[in-house]
């Protein structure tokens, strides 16, 4: 008997296949004594299982560098690469191997639940994220040491796909089931922007999370379809659910070819308004997915992924390489440049990492840039260095206070002094603008606007400091919400001012990139989107649909709504 199961759509697509189910080694682990005279070779056990996790680790890193895996995807995997060296982790279970003669996997379960127990005291929303990773790096061990390799099934005959099923997913699991025949994925735990929700979408493989108790509710091999649309499984569904859903499937595909034939229209509304579609990308390696798409420029590049996962800073050469890449590779286009948004969830290593008590609310971002002067003004360089070779514009994020804008900018003219001196060539009118992540910046623009010459706004940090929403953690992911009032007057009053001061502004969270959305931002007033390039063509298509002179009046009423439903049945008016 068919029945549904319903869950977060994370990952748009249908997908029709087979069960497997990923089991949880760390339910599996059992506590024994180790005679003395075995302690040695219970040591040496943990070393090969914690060297063939760093090989896996590695592979799967040159995997997800390779051109075809997002390089967010190689910095989750840099991570948990740092926690296998991480003596809290690896030294700590060794230390309890020889105090307690147990076994390797007994020791590293126990001591992920202490650093685990710890996470939670602190109750930091970034670390409860790290704790994730904690958990995945000791399963993967433990597979190891009990000998699960964790095959997939073959090919099947009747054409059908792999639904992996599993309690949670690491990067390093999805990217290793990159190339098998995986149709979609489904996970009892995770939020919009888990590692599995953020993988999904790079490899356009349909996903639906937060299904708390499915692997409980299905068997392997048997037959499940994924609707990543509408955040829902089908269980075991009959022949006619399924031919329906193959036609829906088929309708997608449809849709998606004829986004193809738009790559080279110029995005302009109906009433003739022209509308810039940037993309986001966090490295050279991310340039073709944006020339592909055909983006206008690139509206956020993402530094710190050249901070993170190394023992030693990159250095000024280093950066201008990259940084100067990504210029030439898009001529007479915008290229903006982020200096790098260290803090919070991503950590550097060595001597520059530290403990914070609250991460998300400490020493990160622009806070961390005036904190490391030294560090920022090799990255300025570089960036001015770069800006010699095209339009780069340099953006600061986490701006909250007028006196960051103001060490920022001297910062910006020292080393530009230094650049005349040593006569290297630079844009002596580059421009440097801000990013609007938090409330206290979305409501004192006045500051912003008399020192920037442009704004961006980081939608997925402004609705969570603005709701005080971990959007990480599943016990409360329901609750963030993009078209809480109150997150719609923040980001309508920031596009407002900005065209009152001529100062152009720019959307660069995730709202950009959902087509549920465009046509709210775009009866705001905003005409610059920045997104993932695999999302281009869709806004563009939502663009050539859109009529500014309707959209307008229709969208300052909803502004004046304070209640939510209402708000969700009148912007979903907008897109009918």
């Amino acid at each position: 008997m068919p029945f549904t199961v319903h869950g977060l759509a994370v990952s748009q697509g249908i997908a029709i296949g087979h069960v497997h189910l990923v089991s949880r080694a760390l339910l599996e682990v059992n506590h024994y004594h180790v005679a003395q005279k075995y302690l040695a070779e219970e040591l040496v056990r943990l070393d090969e299982a914690v060297a063939t996790v760093q090989g896996e680790l590695m592979g799967l890193k040159a995997a997800a560098t390779s051109g075809h895996t997002h390089s967010e995807v190689g910095a989750f995997v840099d991570l948990q690469l740092m926690m296998l060296t991480d003596p809290l982790l690896i030294d700590a279970a060794r230390e309890l191997v020889e105090s307690r003669r147990c076994n390797a996997e007994w020791a590293l379960v126990q001591q992920m639940e202490h650093l685990v127990d710890q996470f939670r005291q602190i109750e930091d929303p970034y670390l409860r994220e790290r704790q994730a990773d904690v958990v995945q790096v000791v399963e993967r061990l433990v597979k190891v040491l009990l000998g699960h390799p964790g095959h997939l099934p073959p090919k099947r005959r009747d054409g059908l796909g792999t639904i992996i099923v599993a309690h949670d997913l690491s990067p390093a699991d999805t990217i290793g089931f990159r190339d098998h025949n995986i149709a979609g994925f489904v996970t009892d735990v995770g939020g919009p922007t888990s590692h599995t929700a953020i993988v999904a979408r790079n490899l356009k493989i349909p996903a639906v999370v937060g299904l708390h108790h499915v692997r409980d509710l299905v068997e392997d091999d048997e037959l499940v379809i994924v609707d990543g649309s509408r955040g829902l499984i089908i269980v075991a569904p009959d022949e006619r659910i399924v031919e329906e859903y193959h036609l829906r499937r088929s309708e997608l595909e449809i849709e998606r070819s004829k986004l193809n034939r738009l790559r080279d229209a110029h995005a302009a509304t109906l009433d003739g308004e022209t509308i810039h579609l940037l993309a986001n990308i966090e490295g050279p390696k991310d340039l073709p997915a944006a020339r592909a798409a055909n983006a206008d420029g690139i509206g956020l590049y993402r530094t710190e992924f050249l901070f993170l996962g190394r023992d030693t800073l990159p250095g000024e050469e280093e950066q201008y390489e990259a940084y100067r890449a990504v210029v030439k590779a898009m001529p007479n286009k915008p290229v903006t440049i982020r200096s790098f948004d260290v803090g919070a969830d991503k950590a550097l290593n060595g001597s520059h990492s530290r403990i914070e008590p609250n991460p998300a609310l400490g020493l990160r971002a622009v806070r961390y840039s005036l904190a490391e002067p030294k560090m920022f003004l090799t990255q300025l360089r570089a960036l001015l260095r770069a800006s010699a070779h095209g339009r780069l514009q340099i953006m600061i994020p986490m701006l909250s206070h007028a006196q960051e804008i103001d060490q920022s900018l001297a910062l910006v003219e020292k080393a530009k002094a230094e650049l005349r001196a040593e006569k290297i060539k630079f844009d002596e009118g580059i421009r440097i603008g801000g990013m609007i992540e938090v409330p206290a910046a979305a409501l004192s623009l006045g500051m912003f606007t008399r020192r920037l010459s442009f704004l961006s706004i980081g939608t997925n940090d402004l609705i969570q400091y603005t709701l005080a929403i971990d959007r990480s953690d599943e016990a409360v992911v329901h609750l963030y919400d993009p078209l809480h009032p109150a997150v719609l007057k923040l980001i309508a009053g920031t596009i407002a001012t900005g065209a009152r001061y001529g100062l152009p502004v720019a959307v660069c969270g995730e709202m950009a990139g959902d087509p549920n959305y465009t046509a709210l931002l775009l009866g705001m007033g905003l005409r610059n989107f920045s997104m993932h390039p695999g999302n281009i063509l869709e806004i563009k298509q939502q663009v050539l649909r859109s009529n500014l002179g309707e959209l307008a009046p229709r969208v300052q009423r909803i502004l004046k709504m304070d209640e939510p439903a209402r708000i969700r049945e009148a912007v979903d008016r907008l897109c009918a």
